[in-house]
């Protein structure tokens, strides 16, 4: 009597969005959370939260076309009850975040985004 080869359990799969137009942080989000959760609609209406009596939301590109800064990030995450840490390298906080296994998740900006301050903007 032969036995059947055991099934090999296929790779989990992983979500992945391709970069579009300005909508990096709807596809860093997406990509996060491993599912397709936001949309560009979604982001300006966190935008239009965030900055409910603006006429030009700083929040996003003046055109509409995305390019939301890190707020629009932070309040997509905390709308699912998850946190962000914001994190600026001239702080010690990276090396004692990993060292207590704060971090799950890390964001690399490029130091071309950096030095163009495209989306970095705290209120």
């Amino acid at each position: 009597m032969s036995q059947a080869p055991e099934a090999q359990p296929s790779p989990p799969s992983v979500y992945h969005e391709r970069q579009r137009l300005e909508l990096c942080a709807v596809h860093a989000l997406n990509n996060v959370l491993q599912q397709r959760l936001f949309s560009q609609e979604a982001a300006d209406e966190i935008c239009k939260r965030l900055a409910p009596d603006s006429r030009l939301n700083p929040h996003r590109s003046l055109l509409g076309t995305g390019n939301y800064d890190v707020n629009v990030i932070m309040a997509a995450l905390q709308g699912l009850g998850l946190a962000a840490v914001w994190w600026d390298r001239r702080r010690a906080f990276l090396t004692a975040a990993l060292a207590q296994g704060l971090c799950e998740v890390l964001l690399v900006v490029t130091k071309e985004v950096e030095e163009k301050g495209c989306w970095l903007q705290s209120d």
